[in-house]
């Protein structure tokens, strides 16, 4: 699945993948996490239903050093990121965290992210 990129976004991808799994390992109300291929993407959802948001992991079109964690653009998710994180993490809209291959990964705040998204169904309804 990540064969396929140059080696140079390839590392940080496999960074953010490992994060996706660490947090889901750690995060309560998720359980088993699931890899599948979706919009030729690397995708992530919770083995059970309806509790979690799918995250995607890839590269930008025409941004050769850039990657992202793409969510559900008709989620709160991104809009909630935005105000937790403005200074920490770049936004596309309401559907992308933005990554620089110069940048370190902003481990603490892309953790809160993830875990916000593969609870974000469970999260609703208890509200």
């Amino acid at each position: 699945m990540f064969d396929s990129y140059p080696k140079r976004l390839r590392t940080p991808l496999l960074r953010l993948r490992q994060l996706i799994f660490a947090c889901a390992s750690q995060t309560e109300a998720v359980g088993e996490v699931v890899e599948t291929l979706k919009w030729g993407q690397a995708a992530y959802l919770t083995e059970k239903p309806k509790s979690g948001s799918t995250i995607r992991i890839g590269t930008i079109k025409g941004q050769e050093n850039r990657y992202a964690m793409f969510f559900h653009c008709q989620t709160t998710l991104v809009s909630t990121f935005r105000e937790i994180y403005p200074k920490t993490l770049v936004f596309q809209g309401n559907r992308a965290v933005l990554f620089s291959i110069e940048d370190q990964i902003p481990q603490d705040a892309v953790e809160h992210c993830i875990a916000l998204a593969l609870t974000y169904h469970s999260r609703q309804r208890a509200m």
